[in-house]
């Protein structure tokens, strides 16, 4: 009888507190509490607790890591392009551009009378293709044979030469760029600019841009100073 009096007690007292949901919520109230609330995660084996900032530092740390990732991977294949475009360029200009008639090393080296030759015949033959695409020589109202070749001078004749000598890798890389570019600007350019001269003079600023970047900016003295 006493146990039955006592619980009875027990559970009119207890029926007697509020619930929590019956608590009026005041709106000022919502400010006060910590913005660093603790989230609980409760399994059979362990708790965790994390606050928020811990949550946004992990995210955080997540998002860097994988941008890391990415920009690794993005300088990895800028080089191996590179790498990828100057064996193409090397394959087409070795298969199609004037080699030596023999295998035996290359006898117009630096200091020799045929290197000497093969580059004056080179820039001579540029100078020569500028006068006759600005009509200098053999003037006519026409489109003809002479302002064709003067457009052309610089791929037949002006490279091929430059090439025949022993020069540098930086040079001769050069040279094979320009072998595979000038052909391009001299078929493009006529369906906008219609000029013997303007085709000409974009050949020329071409070589000279190709040589400043690829003899004097890669050359292993400038990357040393």
């Amino acid at each position: 009888m006493n146990t039955l009096s006592s619980t009875c007690l027990c559970n009119a007292r207890i029926l007697k507190f509020p619930s929590i949901s019956s608590f009026p919520r005041n709106p000022a109230t919502k400010n006060i509490l910590p913005r660093n609330c603790f989230r609980i995660r409760a399994s059979s084996n362990e708790v965790d607790t994390k606050t928020e900032e811990d949550i946004e530092n992990d995210v955080q740390e997540q998002g860097t890591a994988v941008a890391s990732k990415i920009s690794v991977g993005a300088t990895s294949t800028g080089p191996a392009f590179d790498k990828d475009l100057k064996k193409v360029v090397q394959k087409t200009a070795a298969t199609f551009a004037p080699r030596a008639s023999t295998a035996s090393k290359n006898p117009a080296i630096p200091g020799t009378v045929l290197y000497s030759v093969f580059e004056v015949q080179g820039y001579v033959s540029m100078f020569l293709g500028g006068v006759l695409s600005f009509n200098l020589i053999f003037p006519s109202n026409e489109p003809d044979i002479w302002r064709l070749m003067g457009m052309w001078s610089i791929w037949m004749f002006t490279i091929p030469s430059l090439r025949a000598r022993d020069c540098s890798k930086n040079e001769k890389e050069a040279l094979n760029y320009l072998f595979l570019l000038i052909p391009l600007l001299n078929v493009i350019i006529p369906f906008f600019w219609k000029s013997f001269a303007v085709v000409w003079s974009a050949d020329t600023v071409a070589f000279f841009g190709m040589y400043a970047w690829k003899v004097c900016i890669s050359s292993p003295l400038h990357v040393g100073t």
